[in-house]
């Protein structure tokens, strides 16, 4: 494989900054959270291999992070047609492109996931290639949940996965223990 140079970005945001990685055409190749860099760049080497990727500081803005910044002011469309360009398996490839079918505002379970690509007896391989994505939140993986509408796993931890979700609109059951048993509320969360 080719030795392949991204340049980096940092992007503001209201839940922590987050790093836009993209390719000289300008391709979003990575994208996370500021305080999960070792995570982007433990997933760039799974896809790209081990010391095949450099990372410099962009000169200039990218389309990318225009796009990602329009979709945290509000604009949720920003980010649809962004190119996107990811190593990983064909599975993996699939899964993601069938997440970024998933219009924001609306969510699906992992086992719908599963449906979505015909192979409904792989609904754990379909949460590890979703762990798996190195363009998170352009390729919505935040937008999958449990079977019973939890938030499950996101690599930018839940309290981002609630607030992505919340800001395209989707509003969750809250849930807290009591004792041995799950209550949900759709009321101001208590801690």
């Amino acid at each position: 494989m080719p030795h392949l140079t991204f340049n980096l970005e940092h992007v503001p945001a209201p839940t922590g900054d987050m790093l836009v990685a993209t390719d000289d055409e300008g391709s979003l190749r990575a994208l996370d959270w500021e305080d999960y860099e070792a995570r982007m760049h433990r997933l760039l080497r799974l896809h790209y291999g081990a010391n095949n990727v450099t990372l410099i500081a962009a000169t200039s803005v990218s389309a990318a992070r225009r796009s990602v910044e329009r979709y945290l002011e509000g604009d949720l469309l920003a980010i649809d047609n962004l190119p996107v360009k990811t190593g990983g398996t064909a599975f993996q490839r699939e899964v993601w492109a069938a997440l970024r079918a998933i219009p924001a505002g609306q969510t699906v379970s992992y086992g719908a996931m599963a449906l979505r690509l015909d192979r409904p007896k792989t609904t754990r391989a379909v949460g590890v290639a979703i762990g798996a994505n190195p363009v998170g939140v352009v390729v919505p993986c935040h937008r999958v949940l449990g079977a019973d509408a939890s938030l499950r796993g996101y690599g930018g931890g839940l309290k981002r996965k609630r607030w992505l979700l919340e800001h395209e609109g989707v509003r969750l059951p809250l849930r807290r223990r009591n004792a041995n048993r799950t209550i949900i509320c759709c009321e101001e969360e208590h801690q």
